[in-house]
């Protein structure tokens, strides 16, 4: 009797103890909706070189220049998207990172261009003042800043060297997370990755290199890395993949700190750090006064299932939203056969994990893994009302993106959610046609106030 009671009295506790460590879902309600879209174009400034009059040259599949518009068919892997390059002009879209503004406006960012440091020398690099009218559905895009280096602040030969105004483009930066601040703005950036900071005319003012206590972070874009000219020489070493720079720059409440995440985890001792069993990428927090990176970092775990974060900010001293996500697109009830065989009129991975967490990250996990809290869904987001454009179905809208990057606070109750449509290379939402830019509001009370 005694040793029943004993074995059900464990049992108890590791079911407890089983329950206690599975993450919360909290619920999510859809109340507004407004749609860019994707064959969103604009003029280049006017002083721009005629090399940024058009977007999208070199994006053929043996990178050869093309000068002709249009002849060069968007794909999402074997899918066709109904959109092709170049473009006349340079394309708005997508947007990586997003911050709310006091009077209701918001500041988001253009990611690099063609998806490759590579095929990108021709996309410039831009910030934008949106503004939403939700009631029509609509995106304004009421200010477009051009970055440029007309100071030869960049630490390194840019595209446009020799041309005055020195624009910036898609093969100088990565640029993918934005925190607006009174004399400009500090932007997260891939390649090196680096630190940027840009005044409130695009001008690069900052070029920081990223440090993690004593370990200097580079990934293989970095431009300091060369390969040797005798390939019996050692290579050259490098401990962030591509593509695993600054996906998300959050700012502390007080304005006085930055906090860098990494998109991909750092590589040491050859091998990609982890916490609690699960890979796990860096926050990295940065001194805005003294421009210095504290030492300080902490990990944040990828869960089951996530392979990338896309966009973090802040939502109070100690906590913040994280979106992460897999690498899929599309719904599974429209999947290929087989994943290995993949065909033009079906999803060959579908998403599954598409997430926003909400996270703690204290003095006392300095080092160790930040805490999560819990996660909403965004492939089942709650929508009663029916306020949904385009997505979805009965009483449901989901986000079966492969890249959402822009989540912020609004307010007490609600976020803001928008994707990167990676224009024009993605089409998660309709099979044969490019993504548009959605950007939807959540009611997340519950979430928001979650301990």
């Amino acid at each position: 009797m005694t040793r029943t009671l004993f074995s059900s009295i464990a049992l108890l506790a590791i079911l407890a103890a089983s329950a206690s460590a599975e993450e919360k879902v909290f619920p999510a309600k859809l109340v507004s909706q407004a749609i860019l879209p994707a064959n969103t174009v604009i003029a280049a400034p006017a002083d721009a070189p005629l090399h940024l009059k058009n977007a999208g040259k070199f994006t053929t599949a043996d990178r050869k220049r093309t000068d002709a518009l249009g002849t060069v068919p968007g794909k999402d892997g074997v899918v066709p998207t109904d959109l092709a390059l170049p473009f006349d002009g340079q394309a708005v879209q997508g947007f990586s990172g997003i911050k709310a503004m006091p009077d209701g406006t918001f500041w988001s960012l253009s990611d690099n261009g063609f998806g490759s440091k590579m095929n990108s020398s021709d996309a410039m690099l831009m910030l934008h003042r949106l503004k939403f009218d939700w009631s029509a559905g609509k995106v304004e895009r009421m200010e477009t800043i051009f970055l440029s280096d007309p100071n030869k602040l960049a630490p390194f030969p840019v595209v446009m060297e020799g041309s005055e105004k020195r624009y910036l483009t898609g093969s100088d930066f990565d640029i993918e997370s934005i925190q607006p601040v009174a004399d400009g703005f500090w932007l997260g950036e891939e390649f090196g990755p680096y630190l940027i900071k840009v005044n409130s005319k695009g001008e690069l003012t900052d070029v920081i290199a990223t440090k993690v206590g004593e370990i200097e972070v580079k990934s293989p874009d970095n431009p300091t890395i060369t390969l040797p000219n005798n390939p019996t020489l050692k290579l050259p070493t490098y401990n962030l993949r591509r593509s695993g720079g600054y996906e998300g720059l959050a700012m502390s409440k007080d304005g006085t700190k930055l906090y860098g995440l990494l998109e991909g985890p750092l590589y040491v001792n050859d091998a990609v750090e982890k916490a609690d069993g699960l890979t796990a990428v860096r926050v990295i927090e940065f001194d805005v006064a003294t421009k210095a990176w504290t030492g300080r970092s902490w990990l944040y775990p990828l869960s089951e299932g996530g392979e990338s974060i896309g966009d973090f900010n802040m939502i109070d001293a100690t906590t913040a939203l994280v979106i992460e996500r897999d690498n899929g697109a599309g719904t599974a009830d429209k999947a290929c056969a087989s994943k290995d065989e993949p065909k033009p009129d079906c999803f060959a991975v579908p998403a599954k994990h598409k997430r926003v967490y909400k996270i703690e990250m204290t003095d006392a996990n300095v080092g160790k893994a930040v805490r999560k809290i819990g996660y909403i869904d965004l492939l089942n987001i709650a929508d009663p009302d029916n306020k949904k454009i385009q997505g979805g179905g009965d009483g449901f809208y989901d986000m079966p993106f492969v890249t959402i990057e822009d989540v912020d606070v609004v307010d007490a109750t609600h976020i803001i959610i928008g994707n990167d449509n990676n224009l024009p290379f993605s089409s998660g939402r309709t099979l044969g046609k490019a993504d548009d830019n959605e950007f939807s509001i959540l009611e997340v009370g519950e979430f928001l106030a979650a301990k």
